[in-house]
């Protein structure tokens, strides 16, 4: 391992103040609903820092700049498509699940509120959500694994394997710690840091060039070299390309992370305040990860000697920009953005599949009568689980963060996105409709590739739109077939939308 320089002991503090957070907020979780919900009293600005930051992972920093480098702005439609699927889901979801989730006996997981609003008079909706909730997330989860590994192995010089470890218990140790109130706090500081790494590199990228006219030269040189025009965003794509790109926004109305935000919030009214500080929060960081991305191609254009890293790893780029641009102090805090991100997502993540398997399989079937304190350890022990699968998956140093994210988004934006949405907005959708929209959505994610000629034009569309459409479909279907709702269903449906319309 390489000497102890500033920026190494800049990100080292800043690892041990995240974990000197999750100390402090062991102290206030004392029940399962602190623990997994915090016991729902974020306020507007935690639930929006909190939201953004569990939602802006590792590609963040690492895969969506490295996406760009590479192929240029029409990487950008990503970032389009996230943007608008984020702002409908604050405007749709955010409120509407707050309430319905405390008129459906408190549910503190989504498969625990899809149990009560469908009214099942069996287990099988909760143990199939669940189910899902655990394939898709320990996928996700590897995908925040592997991004911190790549850090930890460019700065401190050790083997892909050692730093997959160093990585992963940095932020295992504060979820398994402090639970929902460590990963809510910690997310507001590692929100600001990102925001702050995501805005300055890109400045500082265009003034080490000498301005905008060296820029233009330097990507002018860059698109002779490559063949292709970095600035179109229609290059070298096809409708059914930037479709797949935009696509993106699609599954924010299915992840279990941000959704659990949501839920978490103190009133309705404070999430319409989070909604526009998370949303402004947002679209400054995807506007810098395009940022660096882009102007990094004129950097290391202009600079071949140093290009050789980010050349053979795209994903490296942001790392490359702070450790040359920056003084060593300065670096350290940068590139404890990427940690941050990582952090923040991977906690939340972790936590979720640990709730998922203590409250919808432990305390449903196993121990009904458990205590607080003996499920609050579970959860904890579940985080070491699930964190070991992850850890499992992401050995492959080939591994790419972007593509395990796309992914997993994917299935959990297809599998739960259609039920979340028809839900909360029609009242004849029942548990029938549920599980068909569920099974669809995840089936159709797993066997999209597999079933589609390599070579057809469909293969390359993404799993998230044939998948997310006939899983829509698959609800209204499975519920038009079966059975109406029982009528204390509906009540509680009319219920909580008068209570939500009064809260605004």
């Amino acid at each position: 391992m390489s000497g102890w320089n500033p920026t190494i002991i800049t990100f080292t503090i800043y690892i041990v103040g995240m974990l000197l957070i999750g100390l402090l907020a062991y102290r206030y979780t004392q029940s399962l609903s602190d623990y997994i919900l915090g016991g729902r009293r974020l306020g507007s600005f935690v639930t929006a820092m909190s939201a953004g930051a569990s939602d802006m992972s590792g590609w963040l920093l690492m895969g969506l700049p490295g996406a760009v480098y590479a192929a240029g702005l029409v990487e950008g439609w990503i970032a389009i498509g996230l943007t608008i699927g984020a702002y409908f889901n604050w405007l749709l979801v955010a409120g509407r699940l707050r309430i319905y989730t405390e008129f459906n006996q408190n549910a503190l997981t989504l498969p625990e509120y899809f149990h009560h609003r469908f009214g099942a008079s069996h287990n099988a909706l909760k143990i199939v959500s669940a189910t899902i909730i655990l394939v898709f997330f320990t996928i996700y989860c590897s995908s925040g694994v592997v991004a911190g590994a790549k850090l930890f192995q460019n700065l401190f010089s050790v083997p892909y394997s050692t730093a997959l470890w160093l990585g992963a218990l940095a932020t295992i140790a504060y979820t398994f710690i402090g639970g929902f109130l460590a990963v809510s706090w910690t997310d507001t500081i590692q929100a600001t840091l990102m925001i702050f790494a995501l805005i300055l590199t890109p400045i500082f990228v265009v003034a080490s060039l000498g301005g905008t006219e060296e820029v233009s030269a330097a990507l002018a040189q860059a698109e002779q070299v490559a063949s292709k025009d970095f600035t179109d965003l229609f290059t070298g794509t096809s409708p059914l390309g930037l479709l797949s790109l935009a696509a993106w926004g699609l599954g924010y109305f299915g992840q279990p992370h941000i959704l659990a935000r949501f839920m978490a919030a103190d009133s309705v009214k404070s999430l319409n305040k989070a909604r526009r500080i998370s949303m402004t929060w947002m679209i400054l960081c995807l506007a810098g990860a395009i940022g660096i991305g882009f102007f990094g191609i004129a950097f290391f254009q202009a600079n071949p000697s140093i290009a050789n890293i980010v050349n053979a790893e795209h994903e490296q780029v942001f790392i490359e920009l702070a450790k040359l641009l920056f003084n060593p102090w300065i670096s350290g805090i940068l590139l404890s953005a990427i940690l941050a991100a990582v952090m923040s997502t991977l906690s939340c993540q972790l936590l979720i599949s640990s709730s998922a398997i203590t409250e919808d399989f432990y305390k449903g079937y196993i121990r009904p009568k458990a205590s607080e304190r003996e499920l609050v350890w579970l959860g904890r022990l579940m985080v070491l689980v699930i964190a070991g699968l992850a850890i499992f998956i992401a050995q492959d140093e080939n591994n790419k963060v972007l593509k395990l994210v796309e992914f997993a988004w994917a299935g959990f934006g297809s599998a739960f996105g259609p039920v979340v949405l028809l839900s909360l907005f029609w009242k004849r959708m029942n548990s029938t409709g549920a599980m068909a929209g569920m099974l669809t959505g995840a089936i159709v994610v797993f066997s999209w590739k597999k079933l589609t000629p390599v070579d057809s034009v469909w293969n390359g569309v993404y799993e998230m739109i044939p998948a997310f459409g006939l899983a829509t479909l698959a609800v209204i279907i499975g519920s038009l077939l079966s059975a109406k709702p029982e009528t204390q269903i509906v009540e509680t449906f009319d219920n909580a939308e008068q209570a939500y319309k009064n809260a605004n």
